[in-house]
């Protein structure tokens, strides 16, 4: 990420990538958390009073359907949230839809290439 760029979080949770990020674009950037649940957008915003960041903001909204315009964002992040999806061409269309041209992407997530072992079918072993 580079100063001054717009950044889209998907499943932005208590916002810990959303700071990250926002050290990274600087003042003249900004950082957008886009969780779907309350409970969690309550957090975000509060550790973000807390932490006296201006440059982050959090919306209720689901990564199906991200509340951001068209061309929006420079880059869009994601960790570990895209695999809870039911739909995830629906969240990859979004994605594009509201990266600019040239818009960067960078997912950490879970994929299953083939039958798990019974010891990792627990929600523990799935925990990013």
């Amino acid at each position: 990420l580079k100063a001054g760029e717009t950044v889209v979080d998907l499943g932005s949770g208590g916002g810990f990538d959303c700071f990250l990020a926002g050290k990274e674009v600087g003042p003249t950037g900004a950082v957008v958390g886009v969780d779907m649940t309350p409970d969690m957008l309550s957090k975000a915003r509060q550790n973000a009073k807390d932490r006296q960041v201006t440059n982050v903001t959090f919306r209720l909204g689901e990564i199906e359907y991200l509340p951001v315009p068209d061309g929006f964002a420079d880059a869009v992040i994601s960790n570990c949230v895209i695999n809870l999806s039911l739909n995830k061409q629906q969240v990859l269309n979004e994605t594009f839809r509201v990266l600019k041209p040239g818009g960067r992407l960078a997912v950490s997530d879970v994929v299953k290439e083939g039958e798990l072992p019974q010891e990792l079918q627990t929600a523990e072993a799935f925990a990013c």
